[in-house]
């Protein structure tokens, strides 16, 4: 005799369950990702959230709508939060070698950031207009206070904020080989002097979409940039924000 297949039947009380189950634990991930993001807010930085980088590009092969190419650069502005994509000769012609930008976004996944200065053969900006200068400060964001004497930006070594090899590097995050995922080293902030002479402090938070506190997925949606920097407009050093 044949067994008799019983098709399975969701009653409404279980579907109205699973609807409510799903529909909580969305609502706590929205929760988490917007308490996470206001923690950032301190009434005079900017702070921005899930700014897309070249999210079409890949390292590797087998990412579905990916291409295995290069990554493309882009600008930020910081004075109008102005996003400006490098994708071509016209557009590296027309952006890279005047003062209108302050960061530049490069490398893998966008990870590797400089900031516009025009002495330094390999910055985006080389023979350009620009003469910034940016220093690595091990202290929270909040604890910034104060930008750095012009001595001390003049003699900063630090050439590019990308990739930390070790804790004494002046990388921004840390990056595992075998799980190839980046992490933000904390209390750590970078403190520019600006192509138009003003002085701003700069805190790179996240590369991951949502401001994760933590990814262990390699496959979660990058690059997605949160970062918040204050400019002191008045020309002084005073870099306080709380």
């Amino acid at each position: 005799m044949k067994n008799k297949v019983y098709p399975y039947k969701i009653s409404k009380n279980t579907l109205a369950v699973g609807l409510l189950l799903l529909t909580g634990a969305f609502a706590s991930c929205k929760k988490a990702e917007i308490d996470q993001n206001n923690i950032l807010q301190d009434g005079k930085s900017i702070v921005i959230t899930d700014l897309a980088g070249d999210t079409q590009a890949a390292m590797g092969s087998g990412t579905p709508g990916k291409a295995v190419r290069p990554f493309h650069t882009f600008l930020f502005r910081l004075r109008d939060q102005k996003q400006i994509w490098i994708r071509n000769a016209a557009d590296t012609l027309q952006w890279l070698k005047t003062k209108d930008w302050d960061l530049a976004f490069t490398g893998p996944y966008n990870s590797e950031v400089y900031v516009n200065d025009k002495a330094y053969p390999y910055n985006p900006g080389f023979g350009g207009m620009a003469n910034s200068a940016v220093i690595m400060l091990e202290q929270s964001y909040d604890e910034v206070v104060q930008a750095p004497t012009d001595e001390a930006f003049n003699t900063s070594e630090v050439t590019k904020i990308g990739w930390a090899s070790s804790s004494s590097s002046n990388g921004w995050f840390f990056y595992s080989l075998n799980t190839h995922i980046m992490q933000a080293i904390p209390n750590r902030t970078y403190a520019i002097r600006l192509p138009d002479g003003k002085y701003a402090k700069l805190q790179l938070i996240n590369a991951y979409k949502g401001n994760p506190p933590s990814v262990t997925d390699l496959n979660w949606p990058a690059p997605y940039y949160t970062f918040r920097y204050y400019v002191q407009q008045d020309g002084s050093k005073n870099l306080q924000t709380r």
